[in-house]
């Protein structure tokens, strides 16, 4: 991220980020629906969860294209095939292994390579050295009822600073609206 940039959540292009936590899928879903072209969510075969799509955000149903995969080996090959493929606009993948520095490195010769960006969608400390930044993301409980509240705290970050907010954002909206924690009674944000 570029420290003048005014919006905290914009992704580097063409380079491979990650998020952990609870609220992973949220924060992939508000990635996907912000970059134009063909999503490509890579996922292993044995995982339950899907994307409802009736609750994603308006435009990106038609545009994802969901692939599961046998093995991990099968998930990094995907990854980095659909990341070099100049017409896909953004990669989520779902490693269920910590990546190794050299899968990592891989992963960003391939996003620099299509000029594509890539979220990897991590298990608590499974990330790679190789990563341009790396987001945790958890769900806060609600003040009042209908919130759907997110703490997402920039946790690495090659190019600057770190930081952290506290969130409402609703698939429907096209902006996330910033809250303060006096909003938040008993949520102390991190002074990074």
């Amino acid at each position: 991220m570029d420290p003048d940039d005014t919006d905290p959540f914009r992704l580097i292009p063409a380079r491979i980020h990650e998020v952990q936590g609870q609220g992973r899928h949220v924060f992939a879903i508000f990635q996907a629906a912000r970059h134009g072209g063909p999503v490509f969510w890579i996922r292993p075969l044995r995982s339950r969860w899907m994307p409802y799509p009736r609750g994603l955000p308006k435009g990106l149903p038609g545009r994802l294209h969901l692939v599961r995969t046998r093995s991990e080996t099968d998930l990094l090959w995907s990854a980095e095939e659909t990341l070099r493929a100049a017409p896909t606009g953004f990669v989520l993948a779902e490693p269920e292994r910590p990546l190794s520095l050299t899968a990592g490195r891989r992963l960003q010769l391939a996003a620099e390579a299509g000029g594509t960006t890539g979220l990897m969608l991590i298990r608590e400390g499974a990330g790679s050295n190789a990563t341009e930044s790396r987001w945790h993301c958890a769900p806060v409980p609600a003040p009042q009822r209908g919130m759907a509240t997110q703490r997402w705290t920039l946790v690495k970050n090659k190019r600057g600073l770190l930081g952290d907010w506290l969130l409402d954002w609703c698939p429907h909206d096209a902006r996330p609206r910033l809250l303060d924690a006096a909003e938040m009674p008993g949520v102390v944000l991190n002074r990074l």
